[in-house]
C-alpha cells in the first residue's frame, strides 16, 4: 500500500482533492453527496499523472536523496506496472467525471494531465521557469468543483478561483526548487539559482509570496465569504503571512528561511480553504 501511495503521490493529490470539494462548495454552499464524483475523478485522474511523472523523471529520481527511494528507481515496481496502474487510474478518474457529472469537468481534468505530463515536465528539464506555466495544473482542480455544483465556467468567481491557486502554486514550487537545490544541482536540471544573485532571489520571491498574500483579501470582493469573522481571519492570515515572510527581504537565502517561507505559504492557503469553507456551510456565514 505505501508503494501505491508513494506513486501518485498521495499529498499533492488529496490537495488537488480538497481544492475541488473546495470549489463545488463555494458554488453550492453545501456539503453534500453531489461533492463526491468530481472530487474522487479529480482525485484518480491525479493520481493517474502522478504515476506516470514518476515514469517519465525515473532517472533522475534515482539521482536525488529525496526520490531515489520511489517506486521505480527503488525497484520496488517496474516501469510497465507504473504505465498499467497508470491507464488504470486515468480510465477510472474520467468516466467517473463523465458518468457522474459531464464531458467538460472530464476534459478540464485530462487537460490538466496533459499540460503537467506533457509541457511542464519536459519543460522543466530546460527551462528554470517552467513552474510559472506549470502554476496553470493547481488552478483546475476548484474550477472543475465550480462546474460541477452547478456553477459557469467562466464566472467571475470561478476565474478568480483559478487565479489565486494558480499564483499561490508560483512561490509554493518556487521555494520548494529553491531548498532542495542542491538536490536538483546533482540531475542536471537548471534552476533559478543559476540565473539570480541572492539579493535578486529573496526579492522575486517574497513579491510572489505577497501576491499570493494579497490575492487572498479577494475571496470577500468576489462574494466568496459570508461572516465578518472570516473577513477578519482573512485579513489577520495575510498581514501574518506577510510578516512572516518580510526575513526573505533581509536576504536571509539560507536554506532553512525558504523551506520555513514554503511551509508558511502552504499552511496559510489550506487554512484559507478551512475557514473559508465553514464560513460557506453556515448558513449566516462565519458569524
Amino acid at each position: 500500500m505505501k508503494t501505491l501511495l508513494d506513486l501518485v503521490k498521495i499529498r499533492i493529490t488529496a490537495l488537488a482533492t480538497i481544492t475541488t470539494s473546495f470549489g463545488y462548495i463555494m458554488y453550492s454552499g453545501a456539503l453534500e453527496w453531489g461533492v463526491i464524483p468530481p472530487s474522487l475523478g479529480i482525485f484518480l485522474v491525479a493520481c493517474s499523472s502522478a504515476a506516470i511523472n514518476q515514469y517519465q523523471d525515473s532517472d533522475i529520481d534515482g539521482m536525488m536523496k529525496r526520490t531515489r527511494n520511489r517506486p521505480i528507481p527503488s525497484g520496488k515496481l517496474t516501469k510497465a506496472q507504473v504505465l498499467l496502474i497508470a491507464a488504470f487510474l486515468a480510465v477510472a478518474g474520467s468516466a467517473i467525471l463523465l458518468i457522474f457529472n459531464s464531458w467538460l469537468e472530464m476534459s478540464l481534468a485530462l487537460l490538466a494531465m496533459v499540460w503537467y505530463n506533457v509541457i511542464y515536465t519536459p519543460m522543466k528539464r530546460r527551462n528554470p521557469f517552467a513552474v510559472v506555466p506549470g502554476s496553470i495544473i493547481g488552478s483546475i482542480p476548484p474550477v472543475v468543483g465550480w462546474i460541477a455544483a452547478g456553477g459557469d465556467l467562466f464566472a467571475p468567481e470561478s476565474i478568480f478561483l483559478a487565479f489565486f491557486f494558480f499564483i499561490w502554486q508560483i512561490p509554493h514550487f518556487w521555494l520548494l526548487l529553491l531548498f532542495l537545490d542542491k538536490d536538483y544541482t546533482r540531475t542536471g536540471i537548471p534552476t533559478i539559482k543559476t540565473r539570480f544573485n541572492e539579493v535578486q532571489l529573496a526579492r522575486i520571491t517574497f513579491a510572489w509570496i505577497f501576491a499570493t498574500a494579497i490575492s487572498g483579501l479577494l475571496f470577500p470582493v468576489f462574494h466568496l465569504v459570508n461572516g465578518w469573522a472570516a473577513v477578519i481571519v482573512i485579513v489577520a492570515s495575510v498581514g501574518a503571512l506577510v510578516f512572516y515572510s518580510v526575513r526573505l527581504l533581509r536576504y536571509d537565502t539560507r536554506h532553512l528561511a525558504f523551506k520555513k517561507a514554503f511551509m508558511g505559504i502552504n499552511f496559510f492557503v489550506l487554512f484559507l480553504v478551512i475557514v473559508i469553507s465553514i464560513d460557506k456551510l453556515m448558513p449566516k456565514g462565519l458569524f
